[in-house]
């Protein structure tokens, strides 16, 4: 086999992304979500093709489009009490630690759909350091693909979008991303599909140096 060449980006900022990101949820989201699916008389396996990098209201008012959206938000909050109580299962990301340990003294952001009930439940129960500046679903008024979170995100770190880089998992986040002029690292299996700007299986296959003028270099390892 060839060798692989390692592939690079560099940034000022780094804007995280949490579910499939750095934490693994997939088990509690598919476990909630057919539940949901099952209410609703939706195939669930369909459901779960859509269901990820988006608030829930969202992926409901996707699913069923002639629904009133008051009644998406009510399912969304009823969503997100059970996904916070249920943390079986929800382990981090492999290389999650040590990449944010990596990144502490950098400019680094957390921008999720969850909630901060639910993303500090799955960040403790990942035994993962929360990120000082974080973006939730109660600071956007818009759900991804929309930009807004990391938006917001490079704004509160102080950074112009071109300075920034994306950590997501998702199509709806890879969308928001480049919707914000930013470059994408994708993390995982579903990633891959939507052509980030660099991909990596997860955390462990990545290299992160910081220089003096305030540059971090992003590398993937073989």
């Amino acid at each position: 086999m060839p060798a692989v060449t390692p592939a690079t980006l560099t940034a000022r900022a780094l804007l995280l992304d949490m579910d499939g990101t750095l934490v693994n949820s997939d088990a509690v989201v598919e476990r909630c979500w057919r539940r949901w699916a099952d209410r609703q008389g939706l195939d669930a396996a369909e459901v779960l093709k859509v269901v990820h990098g988006r608030q829930g209201y969202a992926t409901m008012a996707a699913l069923l489009p002639d629904r009133p959206m008051a009644e998406n938000h009510a399912d969304n909050r009823v969503m997100l009490a059970e996904e916070t109580a249920d943390l079986d299962g929800v382990v981090p990301v492999p290389g999650a630690p040590a990449f944010l340990a990596a990144i502490a003294d950098l400019p680094h952001a957390l921008v999720t759909s969850a909630d901060t009930a639910l993303s500090e439940a799955r960040m403790g129960a990942a035994a993962l350091p929360m990120p000082a500046t974080r973006i939730t679903a109660e600071s956007v008024g818009a759900s991804k693909p929309d930009p807004e979170g990391f938006l917001k995100g490079a704004a509160d770190l102080g950074f112009d979008p071109a300075d920034c880089v994306v950590f997501e998992d998702s199509e709806a986040g890879i969308q928001a991303g480049r919707a914000a002029g930013m470059r994408i690292v994708g993390v995982g299996p579903r990633a891959a599909a939507f052509a980030p700007d660099l991909h990596v299986a997860d955390l462990t296959r990545l290299h992160v140096e910081s220089t003096a003028d305030g540059s971090i270099t992003l590398t993937t390892l073989p």
